[in-house]
């Protein structure tokens, strides 16, 4: 099972790309602009489990060449079986101080540049039998329809949304490739960008946690869902 998880030199990422290097028959490629980042990773996974199997990818995903990450993940496999977009920008500020220079770069990584990497990746995920490739997007409750929202992430908030709506289309548009693909909205975990948004806040999920359940879903979600968009929150919309 060959998996690459996007943001992983922190929080979330770090998290699932742990635990889901430690599950039997997996392989996860670890993608980070932070080298030292991956360098911890790499080096956490081997001590928690000899034998985790990561591949590194120090890649910008903001500003890198895409072809040149295509031939890096070549090297090592000819199929992905699951993608997880976990990687994310926020800014946090009143609606009427943002800038477009502030929308355009929210919405570069959160909406534009993971599209391009889906499209990068679509000719390693489709095959046509047997288990279904799974892409898992990772939004938030910001994003979420109908979910109450926070003053000061408009920006933030909106393109986790188009990344939910992304997803719908997606699904539709690659299942005749045996691809799925959902949107979780997460809920509040306390990792560094939570820091940044809401400084002191206490939130009721460590990275830990929620890492379990990211796992288990991308392994397993593809059996049960396509085109959903899910929130995954201790609390009430």
């Amino acid at each position: 099972m060959n998996i690459l998880i996007t943001g992983t030199s922190r929080g979330l990422g770090f998290q699932t790309a742990l635990e889901l290097s430690s599950r039997e028959g997996c392989q996860v490629f670890a993608l980070s602009r932070q080298k030292e980042g991956l360098d911890k990773l790499l080096k956490t996974a081997l001590q928690k489990h000899k034998g985790a199997k990561i591949v590194p990818l120090h890649f910008d995903l903001e500003h890198g060449n895409f072809q040149d990450l295509f031939l890096e993940i070549k090297k090592h496999t000819s199929h992905l079986d699951i993608l997880i977009n976990n990687a994310a920008s926020i800014v946090v500020k009143p609606f009427m101080d943002l800038t477009e220079d502030d929308f355009s770069k929210v919405y570069k990584l959160n909406v534009i540049r993971t599209a391009s990497l889906i499209r990068l990746l679509v000719p390693l995920m489709e095959r046509t039998n047997g288990p279904r490739a799974h892409i898992v997007n990772i939004s938030s409750m910001g994003g979420f329809q109908g979910s109450m929202k926070f003053a000061g992430l408009s920006a933030y908030s909106s393109s986790k949304a188009a990344l939910a709506g992304l997803t719908e289309s997606l699904a539709e548009e690659l299942k005749e490739k045996h691809i799925s693909a959902n949107c979780l909205c997460l809920g509040a975990i306390q990792t560094e960008m939570l820091n940044e948004a809401f400084p002191g806040y206490q939130a009721p999920l460590t990275p830990e946690e929620m890492a379990l359940y990211v796992a288990d879903f991308a392994l397993n979600g593809s059996k049960y869902f396509n085109g959903k968009i899910l929130p995954v929150s201790l609390s009430t919309p």
